[in-house]
């Protein structure tokens, strides 16, 4: 068995007592609805965060390029 099934394999059966466990009432992680939310949030704000500046920055080589272009023809507003 090669590294990767081994490792999903161990995941699948974390999942599966886990929900197990959850069938019979017993939860394996003490998390309520609302650390849940602000989690997700948090993720989410994290995530979109990073996109943003990311896309509207010139952060990459091409993105740099674009950025010598629009210099040179006096199209920068930056």
């Amino acid at each position: 068995m090669d590294k990767g099934t081994a490792i999903r394999t161990v995941a699948l059966a974390v999942a599966l007592l886990n929900q197990i466990l959850v069938m019979f009432g017993r939860s394996p992680l003490p998390i309520d609805a609302e650390m849940v939310d602000q989690t997700i949030s948090f993720v989410f704000i994290v995530v979109t965060s990073i996109w943003a500046w990311f896309k509207n920055n010139y952060v990459t080589e091409t993105g740099k390029k674009q950025k010598a272009v629009l210099i040179e023809n006096d199209c920068y507003k930056g």
